[in-house]
């Protein structure tokens, strides 16, 4: 079956497979970001080269200065903290509408999660860990997108809710152009077994919106809908949630299934809540159901085909599960 996906707006660092803008020179080229090109719109920046630093450079780390965070330059002994705040609100003030961020790791301006603090001018301590000046301000702004750099988006599970999250943003886009409510309500149909995968309260909170959407304008009604889709994908499916789904789906055959598949596909459920087999697993076989009993609901579950196949890895970093 063919799926018209959406097109996601990322915005990614300019330095992952864009330009050859690191403070060595460098580019970084990561597989994920070149399996994306054909599937999403990139927005891309560097904040080093916005604030006029150029390439090659010398690098600048974040410091902690009379308890505040400070961007500093030891080889020339200066701070570009003023420069950096005011390109970052620039930046962000006019960016487009971003589906999701791809960031670099560990860089004092991009990084999200795990950027050295040190403790004064001296490189002699990493008194703790922080976000980068423009990632810390993305975070700040957009707190429930989906927000990765790509070394974390080496694992499986993050990099599964990662484009779960921002094709379903970017197909609520779409929906949303159109201005109408019985939009929304196909839309929370499609999405409804991944959300109640995801998240069973914020499913049970969009039913009632959805159910009785009278009283408050398009755009609330919108943006209403959009808070608690966001809050509901975060933190992709969940195992319990997952298996719910699955059975629920399974019940849908109940009279066309022999014993023996019943007792087969019981055991495959089992094998992934014990985390033997991906959840990919259960799912085609439900897929293969689908298409030989010809199951119309299902079809159009997007739980079953979230983003495009050409995006479907099961590589891994090895990490486990929670990096």
């Amino acid at each position: 079956m063919t799926v018209d996906f959406a097109t996601p707006v990322l915005f990614a660092s300019r330095c992952l497979g864009f330009a050859a803008c690191r403070w060595d020179g460098a580019t970084i080229r990561t597989d994920l970001i070149e399996q994306l090109k054909p599937h999403v719109k990139f927005v891309v920046h560097c904040p080093e080269m916005g604030i006029g630093l150029g390439v090659p450079r010398k690098p600048v780390r974040i410091i902690e200065l009379n308890g505040k965070k400070e961007l500093y330059q030891a080889d020339t002994d200066r701070f570009f903290t003023r420069e950096m705040a005011a390109y970052v609100n620039k930046t962000l003030d006019e960016l487009p509408v971003c589906d999701g961020f791809i960031l670099k790791n560990r860089s004092p301006s991009c990084g999200p999660f795990d950027v050295k603090l040190y403790a004064g001018k001296e490189k002699k301590g990493v008194t703790k860990r922080t976000a980068g000046f423009f990632a810390e301000e993305i975070l700040r702004r957009w707190p429930l997108l989906a927000i990765e750099d790509e070394g974390r988006l080496t694992n499986f599970t993050v990099r599964e809710r990662f484009l779960i999250q921002v094709f379903a943003l970017a197909d609520f886009r779409r929906v949303k152009k159109s201005e109408s409510v019985g939009q929304v309500v196909d839309f929370h149909q499609r999405y409804k077994l991944m959300i109640m995968a995801c998240n069973q309260t914020e499913m049970r909170n969009l039913g009632r919106l959805v159910a009785a959407p009278k009283g408050i304008s398009f755009a609330d009604f919108c943006r209403d809908y959009e808070h608690g889709l966001n809050r509901a994908l975060q933190h992709g499916p969940r195992l319990g949630g997952a298996i719910n789904v699955l059975m629920h789906a399974q019940g849908y055959f109940k009279r066309e299934l022999k014993s023996r598949e019943k007792e087969h596909f019981a055991d495959l459920l089992e094998r992934y809540r014990n985390k033997q087999v991906p959840l990919s697993v259960p799912v085609a076989v439900i897929q293969a159901w689908i298409e030989r009993f010809d199951q119309p609901y299902l079809r159009s579950q997007v739980f079953f085909r979230p983003y495009p196949e050409a995006l479907v890895s099961i590589s891994d970093s090895g990490k486990g599960l929670d990096y």
